[in-house]
């Protein structure tokens, strides 16, 4: 991690020799994007708990700052599905208000994780976890859509997953067959629209189309956007600032904390599936200043948090877009049609959007994952479904708390199992020239040990009892080190504490080869000269010519 603090838009970069060409594309994409989002934002905003209305402020803000401000070429910023139950969640238990406070939070904490070149780090939380908190999402977006789905009267749906199934079974006697119609017309039409016709115009638009027609004309019995929450207004909201309560932001911390871990994540990984669709290169970094910043923004304008959207930004790089314009005209297509036909999509029935939904949350898991269960080694296996589970019993940090303790103990595991320390004599020996005991004339009194693997925490205890594995107590004990690559300071402590033993017992410690990161941390704790510099040798040939020096010394000792 540097200190270097860079702010470089990859906007500015795009701009150096853009045309009319370039322009056009852009617009193209924009403009289908635009379109595509539409229906996905209002329906992230309903299903959030929030408004339609809300989904469209967060992806014009957070759309035009994160594809002004990022660092992918061609990423698209909004509401995304994995949102929709954290939003839920902070809403039924602190309130709307306490929302925009969080989401306010979340965009700092993102920011400072950018400025602080935090944007690797993202990529350390492995793939069993991802995909394990992944398909939790998944789960519980089908979950909050069972509702609108089936037509279901239940005032209130709980946040909490046990208790929202328990409401929905018992209110299961109030299913609406006309609502179960829309909704299963709706669903049909865009997985069964030919994919050929997807790229021009996407399945979910015909969708809303073709619902809000049929219920319109035939007067149907469903419930719709305007009957729920009423016209959408023109325009943008009036700038709002929060009401923050001091009192309460410390219970605030968790939730945020959240909201900007998945954004990083969600954001990142779509960054990278962009990267390999178009043979680019993100700068991980100032994508998360720019999504601190778009989230820090939506609330002013009540909108709710943002991220990059893998779905949309796909669609972006399908439609022809070669820079960050494209994500800027999605966003100014989006308020167009706030300013323009907001009051026609009180139209659009609820059944519908739950099929749109629906259909975000199947392509959302990764449902290949489950049948390779039995391939994967077990601890990965477990940490997988751990974190699939816990995602949806109880809440995403819990589930991403646990599952990267569960993963790192599973690492810490396997770097012991992967560490070995061993016996070599000239018939074992496979190493090279230089390294190898092979023709050499090691003395009776010398034992050499190799060591090989990362020597951590882990592992470190496979140096104590090093002479077990000899038959009798040598004078002098080689450690060979040339393949240990990395160590830390339990190795290293270890490492000094059998060097007292040994010494204790009147045997003399060598080590071999040591690699870079490991001699420079013996060098910084003062154990070098503590073990003796002349003690330390390039190869195994310094060193047995040195093991006979400390020989020859001894014998003249004892004779004189």
């Amino acid at each position: 991690m540097t200190s270097n603090i860079s702010f470089r838009p990859r906007l500015l970069d795009c701009l150096k020799g853009y045309n009319a060409p370039k322009f056009f594309a852009d617009l193209a994409a924009g403009i289908t994007v635009g379109i595509v989002a539409l229906p996905l934002a209002m329906a992230f905003g309903i299903a959030s708990g929030a408004t339609p209305q809300a989904g469209i402020f967060t992806a014009v803000v957070a759309g035009f700052i994160i594809s002004a401000l990022g660092g992918s070429r061609v990423q698209i910023g909004g509401p995304t599905g994995a949102f929709i139950v954290i939003i839920y969640g902070i809403i039924a238990r602190y309130g709307l208000e306490n929302l925009f406070i969080c989401t306010i939070m979340a965009g700092v904490i993102l920011l400072v994780m950018g400025l602080c070149r935090l944007g690797t780090v993202i990529r350390f939380i492995p793939r069993p976890v991802t995909i394990g908190f992944t398909n939790g999402i998944a789960i519980l977006i089908f979950t909050t859509q069972i509702k609108d789905f089936f037509g279901l009267r239940i005032d209130h749906i709980p946040s909490d997953f046990m208790a929202k199934m328990e409401a929905i079974f018992l209110s299961m006697p109030s299913l609406q067959p006309v609502t179960v119609a829309v909704a299963a017309g709706s669903l049909l039409l865009i997985l069964m629209w030919p994919a050929a016709w997807r790229k021009v115009v996407p399945g979910s638009i015909v969708a809303v189309i073709a619902g809000t027609l049929i219920a319109t004309f035939f007067h149907l019995p469903v419930e719709t956007i305007g009957s729920r929450f009423g016209e959408i207004p023109r325009g943008l909201p009036p700038f709002h600032v929060p009401d923050v309560a001091w009192s309460n932001i410390q219970n605030l911390v968790r939730p945020a904390v959240t909201i900007a871990l998945l954004a990083a994540i969600e954001s990142l990984l779509s960054a990278v599936v962009a990267d390999g669709m178009i043979d680019d290169r993100h700068d991980s970094n100032q994508e998360l200043m720019a999504q601190g910043i778009a989230n820090m923004a939506c609330p002013f304008f009540g909108g709710i948090p943002a991220t990059g959207a893998i779905a949309r930004t796909a669609t972006n790089i399908r439609s022809g877009a070669v820079s960050p314009v494209a994500g800027i005209i999605h966003a100014v297509t989006l308020l167009f049609i706030l300013l323009v036909a907001a009051p026609l999509a009180k139209y659009i029935p609820l059944a519908t959007l739950s099929a749109v939904l629906i259909t975000v949350a199947y392509n959302m898991g990764e449902w290949s994952e489950f049948g390779m269960l039995g391939k994967y080694p077990r601890g990965d296996a477990a940490v997988f479904l751990a974190t699939f589970g816990l995602t949806v019993v109880f809440d995403l940090t819990v589930a991403v708390e646990i599952g990267m303790v569960l993963a790192s103990f599973l690492f810490i595991q396997r770097i012991s199992e992967t560490t070995k320390v061993s016996l070599v004599d000239e018939g074992t020996d496979m190493e090279g020239d230089h390294h190898s005991l092979r023709g050499k004339d090691v003395p009776p009194e010398v034992l050499v040990f190799s060591v090989f693997g990362a020597l951590m925490f882990g592992a470190a205890e496979k140096l104590e009892n090093i002479l077990q594995h000899s038959r009798a107590e040598p004078k002098i004990l080689i450690l060979r080190m040339q393949k240990v690559l990395a160590m830390d300071s339990t190795a290293l402590n270890t490492l000094e504490h059998l060097h007292e033993k040994l010494r204790h017992r009147g045997i003399s410690l060598l080590l071999s080869g040591p690699h870079t990161q490991p001699y420079v941390l013996m060098e910084n704790s003062g154990f070098l000269d503590r073990l003796g510099r002349e003690n330390i040798a390039g190869d195994i040939d310094d060193a047995l010519l040195k093991s006979r020096a400390i020989l020859d010394r001894a014998a003249q000792a004892s004779s004189q």
